[in-house]
């Protein structure tokens, strides 16, 4: 029951990922484009959570801690740069 949960929540996250493409391509304005980076980091590490429950293994739950905190360093620089047109003062 569990392995057919898991694939299912999968493909509602694949879905959303595609969203998300669509809405970093032809979002109007950098802002939004920024957040649907964002959301493209936080369902990766959804997608990447899942498979480390389906295939019961803890390396996958390390990637997604990595993953984690290069999306929140990104997004964090992203936004700088969008505010102040300059990452390092």
């Amino acid at each position: 029951m569990l392995s057919w949960t898991i694939i299912v929540v999968a493909v509602c996250i694949c879905v959303a990922l595609i969203l998300n493409l669509w809405r970093l391509l032809k979002g109007p304005t950098l802002s939004e484009r920024i957040l649907a980076l964002d959301t493209m980091y936080i369902n990766a590490i959804a997608l990447i959570l899942l498979y480390g429950i389906y295939a019961k293994s803890a390396l996958y739950f390390e990637a997604a801690v990595l993953i984690a905190m290069l999306g929140f360093v990104s997004t964090a620089a992203l936004c700088k740069y969008l505010l102040r047109g300059d990452i390092i003062e």
